[in-house]
């Protein structure tokens, strides 16, 4: 589904009609706040057509927004406006592609980039945070599968299961498509495609991220490995560095439903920075080795 975004009614149903000709389903928006409506009521859109001046906003800024739900969204600025009069600062690092409504033939290349754009994007069905590029590059530095960090892990997932009775805790590091365990307890977990684990969810957030019943969240309902895996309850805090970069996650599991106090969100909270103390000490242990 591609979804048209432009203030004038005859240029967007110009652009609809130029991208359904070749088979395209569309729709339509006016605005920008029209445009948020659609993509909160959809989950089939996977292609953004706007113009960049709008009446509450800009193209830019939409993209930005939609970017940040779903990251893998080709978005196309379909639009009257030059790039000289948008200044290159308006981009920032927003990938989009540029089509001026003024070329010749304009609605055909409009239609050929869509084409080319659907075909070839990113297969990336997650959000990611705002500092994912500064996150990948701290997580670098902590890529290590020593046998002494990976026990000193197995010991707080194997307290962790007990302090709050959960059948599995984990500690998994979040990188560009995936998420690798460090340590698990209770369970075994393999690595797993990004967008198949609650982790990357929990990331973006600043504090614990609780998930009292994966059956009843749409985020997760449709995940085959948290039904072969039996998970219907997550809790995690992220693993972050000194610097509040979030690497990664300490993670619990059930096979039961149930809630989670602020209490517990304390406790797992603290886990997980002890989990990072100890990510921090071999690196640190490994870097002076390196230097000596």
């Amino acid at each position: 589904m591609i979804l048209c975004i432009d203030s004038d009614k005859n240029d967007l149903t110009a652009t609809r009609e130029a991208l359904e000709g070749p088979g395209f389903e569309t729709r339509g928006a006016t605005s920008a706040v029209a445009a948020r409506e659609a993509v909160r009521a959809a989950d089939d859109i996977n292609c953004l057509v706007t113009e960049y001046e709008l009446p509450d906003g800009n193209g830019l800024e939409l993209v930005r927004e939609v970017r940040k739900s779903g990251p893998d969204t080709a978005c196309i600025l379909y639009t009257d406006t030059a790039l000289e009069e948008m200044g290159t600062d308006a981009f920032g690092e927003v990938v989009a592609e540029y089509v001026p409504k003024g070329w010749p033939n304009a609605a055909d290349a409009l239609a050929d980039l869509v084409e080319h754009s659907l075909a070839f994007r990113t297969q990336t069905a997650y959000p990611m945070p705002e500092n994912e590029d500064a996150r990948l590059r701290a997580l670098e530095r902590y890529a290590d599968d020593n046998e002494a960090l990976s026990d000193s892990l197995g010991r707080l997932t194997e307290l962790a299961t007990e302090l709050f009775g959960v059948n599995s805790a984990a500690v998994g590091l979040v990188d560009d498509h995936g998420e690798r365990f460090l340590s698990c307890h209770g369970a075994s977990f393999d690595r797993l495609p990004r967008e198949d684990t609650i982790c990357t969810y929990t990331i973006l957030e600043e504090g614990v991220t609780v998930v009292e019943d994966t059956a009843e969240d749409p985020r997760f309902s449709d995940i085959e490995g948290l039904e072969d895996a039996n998970i219907r309850f997550y809790a995690g805090a992220p693993v972050r560095t000194p610097m509040g970069l979030a690497i990664g996650v300490f993670c619990l599991h059930d096979d039961e439903p149930r809630t989670f106090d602020e209490r517990q969100r304390e406790l797992l909270s603290l886990l997980a920075d002890e989990a990072m103390d100890q990510l921090e000490l071999r690196r640190r242990l490994r870097s002076s080795g390196e230097e000596g």
